[in-house]
């Protein structure tokens, strides 16, 4: 199944990755750091280059929105896209973290 493709809002901190719109919003957040421990700690990890694949794709799957694919679909279609593909998506989810989404 593809993702419904819709067009980030970037006054909403919204990033997109393959298609699939990715929203920061208070919700997805607390899921990600429930996965992944404290978002702070995430933003460090990502600042030294030290975020894992699995990581950042962990925090896209909590942010991701309208997307009909399983988790595993989902981490195949980020891969698939590559990691400059990721890099702006991800640059925008650990700006809106550090402002507070």
């Amino acid at each position: 199944a593809k993702p419904v493709s819709t067009l980030p809002n970037p006054a909403r901190g919204e990033a997109e990755i393959a298609g699939i719109c990715l929203r920061p919003s208070f919700a997805a957040l607390v899921a990600a750091e429930e996965e992944l421990g404290p978002l702070f700690a995430l933003v460090d990890r990502a600042a030294e280059g030290q975020l894992r694949l699995a990581e950042m794709v962990a925090l896209f799957w909590h942010c991701h929105t309208g997307c009909q694919l399983t988790r595993d679909a989902f981490a195949e279609r980020v891969a698939g896209a590559g990691l400059a593909s990721a890099t702006p998506a991800l640059r925008v989810l650990l700006g809106q973290i550090l402002k507070g989404g």
